[in-house]
């Protein structure tokens, strides 16, 4: 029985690039098909970069896809590099005609910034972890990590592969359906960064205006602490961001978080509540850090208390292993206050971006 051709270029149709999340069709990575008389197939695909990591990805897909076809035998596939020429058509569709120095984020894409007073409220590890949440709820989500002095996004969430370039696009990492993106997956062997001011504002831009990140539900920003030169950026770029600041139970955070709620509000920020980190030990209910900072944060910048999350060492433990405590310990205490989170994060949605952002 003869192979039609065209239920091969249908069944291809279905093989999605795993970063680009578009099918290879559509972007024109399908360079040759071969079908021979005794029903075997050859794709042959032209990926971005030579050695691409998720090439596994690929080769299962066709084999799946292609391999369902009536009256094919055997599949096999081939890979090849684009060319220059390739690599720049393909950036200017995924650019969509836009320019490439406008802020690349989808229309209805929902800006969410975790933003702290100060370091070590766990804020970086609660920004990963929603990130992970609103995915599980079938979000399309992104996660920047716009810390850059500080960088750890990368290492709670185990990404460790370099983002690809195309042409002048930046293709993000992805881990499962959360894409990534963080100067840390630039810097060799966890390096410091030793920037000014003017270039942690043009790096920003960069990843908001370069990297591709498709049509996101939501972009969780992981924030630096404090009220500095980043945070001032990221007001400027996304000024219809949404904050959520985080604090730990003590009076002397809170004092602190409350300077990261005004800033917001003076940038144009929607605060959309307070997050209450390490509120209490997980099995004991002992409050390790004092009580009641979340309520009094909250009372004074008229916002809610959006969730409490325990002190729960099952947090510490996954992050520590580059996972997600919702894939770790999906029955902790720390999970089902993080899934909350999300909840109430969701219910919180004022509506989506009208217009695209532009850089100011």
């Amino acid at each position: 029985m003869a192979v039609d051709r065209d239920a091969i270029l249908t069944a291809l149709e279905r093989v999605i690039d795993p970063e680009l999340k578009r099918p290879v069709t559509e972007l024109d990575m399908v360079r040759d098909v071969v079908v021979s008389a005794e029903g075997e197939v050859d794709v042959t695909i032209a990926l971005t970069v030579a050695g691409c990591p998720l090439r596994s990805s690929f080769q299962d897909q066709v084999a799946q896809h292609v391999g369902a076809v009536s009256g094919v035998t055997a599949v096999s596939l081939r890979f090849d590099v684009m060319t220059p020429e390739e690599k720049a058509a393909l950036a200017s569709r995924l650019r969509g005609g836009r320019p490439e120095r406008e802020i690349r984020l989808h229309p209805g894409t929902r800006v969410v910034a975790v933003a702290s007073g100060k370091g070590g409220v766990g804020k970086s590890t609660l920004a990963a972890n929603l990130a992970a949440a609103l995915v599980e709820r079938g979000e399309s989500v992104g996660v920047l990590d716009s810390d850059v002095y500080g960088y750890s996004i990368p290492h709670v969430l185990g990404v460790t592969q370099r983002p690809i370039v195309v042409d002048s696009l930046i293709v993000p990492p992805v881990r499962g359906e959360l894409k990534v993106m963080s100067i840390g997956l630039f810097a060799e062997d966890n390096g410091p960064i030793m920037w000014r001011g003017p270039m942690l504002h043009k790096a920003l831009e960069q990843f908001l205006s370069d990297v591709h990140w498709g049509e996101l539900d939501t972009l969780v920003v992981d924030m630096p602490p404090g009220t500095g030169d980043v945070a001032i950026s990221i007001g400027q770029l996304l000024p219809r961001a949404e904050a959520i600041i985080v604090t730990t139970p003590q009076p002397a955070a809170q004092q602190v978080a409350v300077r990261a709620a005004v800033m917001a509000q003076k940038i144009g920020m929607r605060v959309l509540g307070v997050v209450e980190n390490m509120a209490w030990l997980v099995g004991t209910g002992q409050e390790l850090f004092g009580s009641g900072g979340g309520e009094a944060l909250a009372s004074e910048i008229d916002a809610p208390v959006l969730a409490r999350i325990p002190f729960d060492p099952a947090l510490r433990e996954a992050s520590d292993a580059g996972r997600p405590v919702l894939e770790a310990a999906p029955e902790s205490e720390a999970s089902t206050a993080i899934r909350g989170l999300a909840e109430a994060v969701r219910a919180r949605r004022a509506g989506a971006i009208r217009k695209a952002l532009t850089v100011l």
